[in-house]
């Protein structure tokens, strides 16, 4: 765990199960804010500007978040690892697959990279409500943000009827095939 001491009232058994969970969690915010990086650096086409300068915004909220996950690490008593190597210790999921491609491939392939985000941290919502809820409550700020970028998205990706262009896909690529078609 690092330290000896965490914050009064937390036992440092919770302590360490809440820095267990908040180090995956870092991981992933320095995971999807490199991935949303690349996307900007990698769309092209029609709408090219509106989502290049969309992502952005995202791109520093997400840094923002991993920030404070980090600083709630330490608050705890552990030490945060923001390495490149904890990322690929803590990750789940494959690394975003999607290379120079448009618009709607990238955001088709996003939206989909947001589902994983979002599911995951609304577990960790879940899981924190009983251990601590300073935490839990960071946690909930952060998908309420999450949620709104992946509907600003989705915004671009929905026909009229509110069907997605990419529904039933379950890959970054076949998101993106599936989008491209449909554009």
């Amino acid at each position: 765990m690092g330290a000896k001491f965490t914050v009064p009232g937390l036992t440092e058994a919770k302590a360490r199960k809440v820095t267990d969970l908040l180090q995956k969690q870092l991981s992933t915010y320095n995971d999807l804010h490199l991935t949303l990086k690349h996307v900007h650096w990698n769309v092209v086409g029609p709408n090219f500007i509106g989502v290049h300068e969309m992502i952005d915004p995202q791109v520093d909220l997400v840094r923002g978040y991993a920030d404070e996950v980090a600083e709630r690490i330490a608050t705890l008593g552990a030490s945060p690892q923001g390495t490149p190597g904890a990322i690929l210790k803590d990750r789940t999921w494959d690394d975003y697959s999607v290379g120079r491609d448009t618009v709607q491939a990238h955001l088709a392939a996003v939206d989909l990279v947001y589902d994983g985000v979002i599911e995951d941290l609304r577990n960790n919502i879940e899981a924190t409500e009983e251990l601590d809820p300073v935490t839990q409550d960071i946690l909930i700020g952060h998908a309420a943000e999450l949620e709104k970028f992946q509907w600003f998205v989705r915004a671009h990706l929905e026909n009229a009827g509110g069907t997605l262009s990419h529904e039933g896909k379950s890959t970054e690529k076949g998101a993106a095939k599936a989008a491209k078609a449909k554009s």
